[in-house]
């Protein structure tokens, strides 16, 4: 099955716990605090590749969850972090957020996109010790991992984009240049998904041509099946338009080409500046050379390329020609390089901002860096207890509960934790 748009749910690992430990060793007077850090939770990472075509293993599994860090032990041992979670998609696939805006576009093969990051492990109570606070009784838990939804989008990369209207001959075609097994039957709409194959015209020389399914007129509003799958077409560098010159299906040839050169341009004006070649089949059937000879008189002289799929007479002839533009194409493109061991880093989640709600008899505490304090707070220790509330107070929960005229015995609720107010 062929999928090429997802709704993906992502998490990064949860930081590990830092400890509270101490030294407690035979004949070592005073050892002092030891315990280790927690160590940081796993990334999302999603690799492109050509061996995937397709997006249906996420579509099988929309949640993706990277591991979480080890908590630190005594004696300074710190938590292990956790490897990241490699996710591997095809190349060519577009990562959006929610609102459709474009994140980030991995067109070449091993680029890699941190999609989520891991939370960073807590420190120990090692980490806490100085020479006025000898041995402090807290330590800080694990940040939680980065988490979003985001919309995966392919746009499959090929050389050539064989665009025609259903029964031209595209999947017979295709089968015949290339290993490709496209189903072929006489009827409308047998391609229901795009299909790839590679074109081989000897060493070095090679192209990948994809055939789209038909489009029909009003295909760019949604009409048939060529909507869902125009945006394919972004990609490819040379446009095959591929005609029923024998018009077995009643529709003239020339009247095809313009609703084929209309329904592009409709999709996206820039699909008329990409180089095109006109290819004229089923040349084999008795009213093909007729209509071809009218189609000629009223193309002011574009060439055609007059085949037949079925026979493959003229395909040879075709195929260079296609060659030719994609050489040149290749030659015209800017060279785009980019560092391997390199990253693709999302724009940060946008922070909510600190608000605060009276639910009930309850104030409701939201906002990432005041939630993020509560998970961090080692609320069991006195010392934890009072770094949390200089926490709240430099974030200005305090202040803010004192203008909403908060009265002391009243309850505050912060993440999964609740509270009882004393001014």
């Amino acid at each position: 099955m062929f999928v090429d748009r997802v709704k993906i749910f992502v998490r990064g690992g949860r930081g590990g716990n830092g400890v509270v430990s101490y030294r407690r060793e035979k004949f070592v007077p005073r050892g002092g605090p030891d315990g280790g850090d927690g160590g940081d939770g796993g990334d999302v990472i999603l690799v492109a590749g050509r061996e995937k075509t397709t997006l249906i293993d996420l579509s099988y599994r929309p949640h993706l969850h990277a591991a979480n860090g080890a908590h630190g032990r005594g004696k300074k041992r710190h938590g292990k972090s956790c490897a990241p979670l490699y996710v591997r998609v095809p190349t060519g696939t577009e990562i959006k957020d929610e609102a459709g805006t474009l994140l980030a576009d991995l067109k070449q093969d091993g680029m890699k996109a941190v999609v989520a990051k891991g939370g960073q492990g807590g420190r120990g109570n090692a980490r806490f010790a100085t020479s006025r606070r000898r041995a402090p009784d807290f330590a800080e838990n694990g940040e939680p991992g980065e988490e979003r939804t985001l919309l995966l989008e392919l746009k499959l990369l090929a050389d050539v984009g064989l665009v025609g209207f259903p029964n031209a001959g595209k999947s017979t075609l295709l089968a015949r240049i290339s290993a490709a097994k496209p189903k072929i039957a006489d009827f409308p709409f047998t391609t229901l998904v795009p299909q790839l194959g590679v074109t081989y015209l000897g060493p070095g020389r090679s192209f990948v041509v994809a055939d789209l399914p038909g489009i029909i007129t009003g295909a760019h509003r949604g009409a048939g099946l060529g909507h869902r799958f125009l945006r394919h077409i972004e990609r490819t560098g040379v446009l095959l338009y591929l005609l029923d010159m024998a018009a077995t299906e009643g529709r003239d040839p020339f009247e095809d080409y313009c609703s084929l050169q209309q329904e592009l341009k409709l999709y996206r004006p820039e699909m008329m500046i990409k180089p095109a070649v006109i290819a004229a089949n089923k040349m084999d059937l008795p009213e093909a050379a007729a209509n071809l000879e009218i189609f000629m008189s009223k193309t002011d002289g574009l060439p055609v390329f007059p085949l037949s799929a079925v026979t493959g007479a003229g395909v040879k002839p075709l195929l260079e020609e296609l060659y030719k533009h994609v050489q040149e194409r290749v030659a015209l493109l800017p060279e785009e390089s980019y560092d391997q061991e390199g990253m693709i880093y999302l724009p940060p989640v946008q922070p909510r901002e600190l608000k605060i709600k009276l639910e009930g008899d309850v104030y409701l505490v939201t906002g990432d860096e005041v939630e993020k304090a509560v998970l961090r707070a080692d609320l069991q220790s006195a010392e934890g207890l009072r770094r949390f509330q200089a926490a709240i107070k430099r974030l200005g929960v305090e202040r803010e509960l004192k203008r909403m005229k908060i009265q002391e015995g009243d309850v505050v609720r912060i993440g999964e934790v609740e509270f009882t107010y004393f001014a």
